[in-house]
């Protein structure tokens, strides 16, 4: 064993002796990372289609970033958000800038979870109601107010009664009379992903989010959506929710907030992961009405909207801005996914996504395909559902990099024998 074997030997010792025990750890242990690479302890080299489970949109250290986040540690690092900061202030105006009109009021927190929280608890003061509805497949999250949105029972059953299963009804994704069904004057929300990731990589259809807008209205519940993952460019767009524009609309300067028959624009929107490239983040945004019905006190936090995080937030940003980096996304997802497609393997059933969030269902499970993928061709990718392998890549990934997953992709669906 070389003395780098050694040191990893003795890091993944020491990570599997303290660590909690509740994660399926990799047998690598990752040190750096730059743009859509990232380097092992022992020097391997790895495309990353894992991207931090779809953080890294502007790519691993980014410089704009890291650049931002010097400066900003050498001047402050933690404030409460009683006391206004510089940094925060200009955070939130070009957050408000790149969001759909009408979504004005921003409360800054350090996660998705804790912002389908803050969703949950604004829902309730915005319209007096308790009672929510999610979606089949769907993942919100894992803390206990979030785990009631998450459908997996795995996730929820063993926490019983403490989850609040009582107060939330399941709809099936895509069936309008299944959601329909499920809504009644009693919803104070319906939470959903434009495109569900742990479910599988499944894009909702127009008709079904212009239904889900309508229904939502009649009854006078809050329509939101999870952009946790889809959002910040992921998709091809700067978020998911601008898929389901209504085409006549005149653009977000001019567009009256879902004023138009068939705009499927949501009330509130959970935020997190890419925003901040890299720094913890997370942010409910949501409409002023919203807002001014929760009352002061209501809800709050210590580290959310920290300088730190709001100075990568505001540099990662203005990159992806000045990049255009939706539509990288786009070209490179379309590329990307047009390449799987033509992978001559019978073990594919289907390629889907949008942009550069895609999934690949397979006919077998995928778990000995993202293992082969990593151990023999160092390519990091992820699970989503037990047949479907992720590919969530930065999205500064060149197209040589894409050429270079999918050659390694279908090898492993040739030499890989889940049976054997």
């Amino acid at each position: 064993m070389t003395v780098t074997q050694s040191k990893t030997a003795h890091l993944l010792h020491l990570e599997q002796t303290y660590d909690s025990g509740v994660y399926n750890k990799h047998q690598i242990v990752i040190a750096k990372g730059k743009d859509a690479l990232v380097w092992d302890t022992d020097g391997r080299e790895y495309i990353d289609c894992v991207a931090g489970y779809g953080v890294a949109n502007i790519g691993h250290s980014n410089p704009d970033v890291v650049a931002a986040v010097i400066e900003q540690v050498q001047t402050l690092m933690c404030l409460p958000q009683t006391l206004p900061n510089d940094k925060r202030a200009e955070f939130l105006e070009e957050l408000v800038s790149v969001l759909p009109k009408g979504l004005e009021r921003v409360f800054l927190c350090n996660s998705g979870t804790e912002a389908m929280e803050a969703a949950k608890k604004f829902a309730i003061t915005a319209t007096g109601r308790s009672k929510f509805v999610s979606m089949k497949r769907g993942f919100a999250g894992r803390t206990l107010g979030a785990l009631a949105f998450t459908w997996e029972p795995k996730y929820r059953e063993p926490f019983g009664d403490a989850v609040d299963n009582a107060n939330v009804q399941f709809a099936s994704y895509g069936d309008i009379a299944s959601l329909e069904a499920a809504i009644t004057e009693e919803t104070a929300a319906v939470i959903m992903e434009p495109i569900q990731g742990e479910g599988g990589v499944r894009p909702a259809d127009l008709e079904f989010m212009r239904a889900a807008r309508r229904i939502t209205k009649e009854k006078g519940a809050l329509l939101i959506f999870d952009e946790i993952q889809t959002g910040f460019c992921r998709t091809g767009k700067m978020f998911a929710t601008e898929h389901f524009c209504n085409p006549e609309c005149p653009g977000k300067e001019t567009c009256v907030f879902g004023a138009l028959e068939g705009c499927a624009a949501p009330d509130g929107m959970t935020l997190a992961k890419a925003m901040a490239g890299g720094v913890p983040i997370g942010a409910f945004v949501m409409s002023k009405e919203i807002a001014d019905k929760m009352p002061k006190g209501g809800h709050g936090t210590t580290f959310g909207g920290n300088p730190l995080a709001m100075a990568a937030g505001l540099a990662a940003i203005r990159f992806m801005k000045r990049e255009k980096l939706w539509e990288q996304a786009e070209a490179k997802g379309n590329y990307f996914m047009e390449k799987l497609r033509a992978i001559p393997s019978s073990k594919i059933r289907e390629v889907r996504g949008r942009g550069l969030m895609i999934g690949v269902e397979l006919k077998e499970k995928s778990a000995p395909y993202i293992h082969a993928l990593e151990h023999d061709e160092a390519v990091l990718s992820l699970q989503a559902t037990p047949l479907v392998v992720r590919f969530l890549p930065p999205i500064v990934i060149s197209y040589e990099q894409i050429d270079q997953v999918v050659a390694a992709f279908s090898r492993v669906l040739e030499s890989v024998n889940p049976k054997g």
